[in-house]
């Protein structure tokens, strides 16, 4: 097993574990690209988190299951070539079947991924904040075997986390909590309970109910105005923030291009644009640039 940098794969379970008894949850980023991951570093994340919706929407395909593992090993090469920092892998349901869990955890292991992160939707999954399809819930005993053969894949070096979608799902907390405990008990080295409440308050509440001997995960897309300070308060240990830069990028990018179409220049209005070199650089730390 091989990867592109110097990250410490078996460091992450002890910093998660130090950032629970901190209440200073770690903080992951999604990156869809090299440059995505720049920025990252740049920014003081702790880690990288390979988003199914951000490649999905990347390479043009819907966030319901299309996304195979090599889509996923490319972005995690790319990642761990130019940021020294763990890579965390969103397989969604891993195809809703315990033989391509087997094989996304193998050559996600083998691309240089830190740690996998796998949910509980049934096959074909969907997003969880879409309105134009209903997700449904996977049998607790699939994600148990699927964690199995994952483990088996990969050994301890890899961080597994498991992801339930039940509250997304419409069930209420203590279903979301007892699912989250049978995954703990299949191994899972920590729990994802997802939560679409825009308040933060289920989120808050799935903080205090949460007794179990593995760290806490949250993805707080739908609550980003609760600060890490606040999520860590509750005994979150690592916050996921999922999808931001795509949102942030593809926002800047209108913007620029509304401009352009508006005044036919893009250096008109005082928006900034990265130099080449800055480009360059992505890649190459040396390189220097006339523009």
């Amino acid at each position: 097993m091989s990867t592109h940098t110097d990250v410490d794969i078996s460091a992450l379970k002890e910093r998660l574990a130090q950032a629970r008894l901190a209440r200073t949850p770690l903080r992951a980023v999604g990156a869809a690209s090299a440059v995505a991951a720049k920025v990252a570093v740049e920014a003081g994340f702790d880690a990288l988190w390979v988003s199914g919706l951000e490649v999905s929407t990347a390479l043009g395909l819907p966030d319901e299951n299309v996304l195979g593992p090599r889509d996923l090993t490319d972005v995690v090469q790319a990642l761990t070539r130019t940021a020294p920092l763990p890579v965390i892998v969103d397989v969604d349901n891993a195809g809703g079947q315990v033989a391509t869990a087997r094989r996304f955890a193998d050559d996600l292991a083998h691309a240089g991924a830190a740690a996998l992160c796998l949910e509980d939707s049934a096959y074909p999954k969907t997003n969880s904040f879409a309105l134009h399809r209903t997700q449904e819930l996977a049998k607790p005993s699939l994600m148990q075997e699927q964690l199995a053969v994952m483990r088996a894949a990969t050994g301890h070096e890899m961080l597994l986390i498991a992801r339930t979608e039940a509250l997304i799902c419409g069930t209420d907390l203590p279903e979301a909590i007892s699912r989250a405990r049978a995954y703990e008990q299949a191994g899972a080295d920590a729990v994802l309970i997802h939560s679409k409440d825009t308040t933060g308050r289920q989120a808050l509440a799935t903080g205090a109910a949460w007794t179990g001997d593995v760290p806490l995960v949250t993805v707080p897309t739908a609550f980003s105005h609760l600060a890490p300070q606040r999520l860590g308060e509750v005994g979150f240990a690592l916050a996921i923030y999922a999808n931001h830069l795509s949102r942030a990028a593809l926002a800047a990018m209108r913007q620029v291009a509304a401009s352009f179409s508006a005044t036919g220049s893009f250096s008109a209005d005082g928006i900034p644009l990265s130099d080449v070199a800055d480009l360059l650089q992505v890649a190459d730390p040396a390189a220097r640039a006339c523009l």
